[in-house]
């Protein structure tokens, strides 16, 4: 059996800047770094007496919310460039009017990259894969996941047992500041029991 919880990290500077995301080292903003906290404290009521193990994508804002809300939970987080936001190219470090002016492909599907460098979704298929089939394997039963809004919905797909090819057909999003609660029941059946509760904010 496992429980997931996964975070989509809280306000980044690219929220409200206007610039692109994906691989840019954004930093959490005043306000996400107060989310972050508070993600903690009401975590930690809720997970008390429970052992978690908790990996977080490598990208600052992530792994500044991570670290926030592990202090909370006497932690340590394992950092990897696994759980990062899907990377987009000649995109990075620029701002989000700059993508929509030279975007070179329309996403209409998995396959399809807005930039010749950039990232498919269905790459971050790949690149996520064997790290969850390590999660489902390994001896950690309680798991919390620090990432991105993109990844986060690649990895509910998965959870779910959803083909990469439903992708073009349906999606599962969150929000900034997000908390997932994902289980697996003893007949191995996988549920999501909650996706991206931002009550957590409040």
């Amino acid at each position: 059996m496992k429980n997931i919880i996964t975070i989509q990290h809280t306000q980044s500077n690219h929220h409200t800047n206007g610039m692109v995301g994906s691989w840019t080292d954004w930093d959490l903003s005043d306000l996400g770094k107060i989310q972050a906290d508070k993600i903690g404290a009401k975590l930690a009521k809720e997970l008390q007496g429970k052992e978690y193990t908790m990996y977080s994508s490598d990208l600052l804002r992530a792994k500044n919310t991570a670290e926030i809300v592990s202090k909370h939970l006497g932690i340590t987080p394992i950092f990897t460039e696994v759980l990062r936001e899907r990377n987009l190219g000649v995109a990075v470090g620029k701002s989000v009017q700059w993508l929509r002016d030279n975007i070179q492909c329309e996403e209409r599907t998995v396959d399809d990259r807005m930039f010749h460098d950039a990232e498919s979704r269905r790459d971050v298929w790949n690149r996520l894969l064997d790290f969850y089939r390590n999660i489902l394997t390994d001896k950690n039963e309680n798991i919390i996941i620090v990432s991105h809004g993109d990844t986060l919905s690649i990895f509910n797909a998965m959870w779910l047992g959803l083909d990469i090819e439903m992708l073009n057909k349906c999606d599962l999003f969150g929000m900034a500041g997000g908390v997932s609660f994902m289980t697996e029941n003893q007949d191995g059946k996988h549920i999501i029991r909650r996706l991206s509760d931002m009550s957590y904010l409040e």
